[in-house]
């Protein structure tokens, strides 16, 4: 269960109660907030003793401090402070709510002296408490104590103050959102396979109706018709049949044309006939977090009432190594017309993703499509889990992206496509084979799905190493990342709304 917050914002406020968390820099005199929260001078005594020197993201923590009425102080520290990033102001605010440890009552001065701190700061603050706050144990039975069984249930009151209450607020309504976006993608990564297989996923896309978003459900009869062999062909070994979700976002002008992000929903893998080892296939339940970070991305969008017309598409299936399922060698016909032979079926997500995209493309004509995938393993042999891999046929696109990931430290690395490598991938048989080998795996699958983009403008995220199983930090303690879904956000903000 997530700790919940309940996020104000307050001019001023006397902290009577509970916990009071006070901002500091290096060297700094007094923490902002103490003459309210420590009339007795305490922290400056507690600060020789513990040698606390305001560092980067390091605390001080006072438990019934002496002349105050407050339960605990905790001083928290931002290094220098002359050049705090966003990612900054978002990581000290994980680390407030680390801090928390059942408080029911939180006061929060964010006002440094001697530092300019922006509204947007405020809230970027506040969106990193959220996100620490966040846990996926909904399937935890162990019984509790009466007394910690109250305190899960209990929201904690969380109150930010700052001169810049108004407009922390009204900053704070769009990174709420981003909030429930990166969460709603968390808890669909962690969703066990048994209780989200595509139909599940797909409802729970449809819940997006309530924001306003036009959602649309395809079936396998819809997509035979459509002749999207190569997705269909991924799904036929599993008793649970497949889905394509179409949803659309109209925030913008009705005569503009839409952006578009196309997410892989392989809700769990086995790798089919071409099975999987089964140490860690447990894992592969987050096969779908390219699909859960659109859907996350949709949801920011519609609740902060983006001003942008988008398209999220995802494709969603199940790889199961069935009596029907595809074998090696097989050759299907992908919606695009192009035959493709399967050498291994556990390179089965670029055959959702080229009917996907085609379909994409060719209903709706996107100014740029954007396609996330835990496409292969090759791309964290490459970047581990620091960077995910950006493949793109368009300079301009690819920059923006990188800047986005700066931005939100959702960082990405820019791979090489070429022609060189479709050799690699070129058939006997048919128009192109679904795996080029070891060598350039993370690259071949790239060049891939570049034959089913035409010139429209395009990048592939390649997000294996990055949705799930990344380290913990300051902002997520979650084995289901939400990777995405603030990158994503960032560049439609910072470049397509009117």
């Amino acid at each position: 269960m997530s700790l919940k917050l309940a996020v104000s914002f307050a001019k001023s406020h006397a902290a009577a109660e509970g916990l009071a968390i006070l901002l500091t820099t290096s060297g700094a005199d007094m923490p902002a907030g103490a003459t309210e929260a420590d009339p007795a001078g305490v922290y400056a005594r507690a600060a020789k003793s513990g040698k606390f020197t305001g560092k980067s993201l390091s605390t001080l923590d006072i438990v019934a401090p002496h002349g105050s009425p407050l339960d605990r102080l905790v001083v928290l520290g931002l290094g220098k402070g002359d050049s705090l990033s966003a990612h900054d102001w978002l990581k000290a605010g994980g680390v407030a709510t680390a801090a928390v440890k059942g408080a029911d009552t939180v006061t929060v001065y964010v006002d440094v002296p001697g530092l300019q701190v922006s509204p947007k700061a405020v809230a970027d603050f506040a969106l990193g408490m959220l996100l620490r706050a966040y846990k996926f144990d909904t399937y935890k039975t162990k019984k509790k104590s009466e007394d910690e069984e109250e305190k899960a249930e209990k929201t904690v009151k969380v109150t930010i103050v700052t001169a810049e209450a108004s407009a922390a607020k009204k900053a704070f309504a769009e990174t709420e959102a981003v909030a429930d976006g990166v969460i709603l993608a968390r808890d669909l990564v962690n969703e066990p396979a048994n209780l989200l297989g595509p139909l599940e996923f797909a409802a729970k896309a449809k819940e997006l109706e309530k924001l306003g978003v036009e959602v649309e459900i395809l079936t396998e009869k819809e997509m035979k018709k459509l002749g999207m062999g190569a997705l269909l062909g991924v799904a036929q070994g599993s008793v649970r049949p497949p889905r394509l979700v179409v949803m659309q976002w109209k925030g913008g002008k009705s005569k503009d044309k839409p952006i578009a992000f196309v997410g892989k929903g392989v809700v769990f893998d086995t790798g089919g006939i071409s099975i999987k080892p089964a140490g860690g296939m447990e894992d592969m339940k987050g096969d779908m977090g390219g699909a859960a970070a659109v859907a996350g991305l949709m949801h920011v969008l519609a609740a902060r009432k983006a001003k942008v017309n988008v398209i999220g598409i995802l494709g969603l299936v199940e790889n199961m190594p069935d009596g029907n399922a595809q074998r090696p060698g097989d050759i299907v016909t992908s919606m695009s017309g192009q035959t493709i032979e399967v050498i291994n079926t556990d390179a089965e997500g670029r055959l959702v993703l080229c009917d996907a995209l085609w379909y994409c493309n060719d209903r709706f004509q996107p100014t740029f499509m954007i396609n996330l995938a835990t496409l292969t393993g090759a791309i964290g042999v490459a970047l581990g889990s620091v960077h995910a891999g950006l493949f793109s046929n368009d300079d301009e696109l690819s920059e923006r992206l990188l800047a986005a990931g700066l931005a939100t430290n959702e960082r990405l690395w820019r791979m090489p496509l070429g022609k060189e490598y479709d050799k690699l991938i070129d058939s006997k048989f048919a128009d192109m084979k679904n795996t080029g080998g070891r060598q350039a795996g993370s690259i071949t699958a790239a060049q891939f799905l570049k034959r089913f983009v035409k010139d429209t403008p395009w990048a592939h995220l390649d997000i294996a190493s990055t949705a799930m199983g990344s380290p913990n930090d300051e902002i997520n303690q979650s084995w289901g990342s939400g990777y995405g879904v603030r990158l994503l956000d960032e560049l439609v903000r910072a470049h397509y709304e009117s």
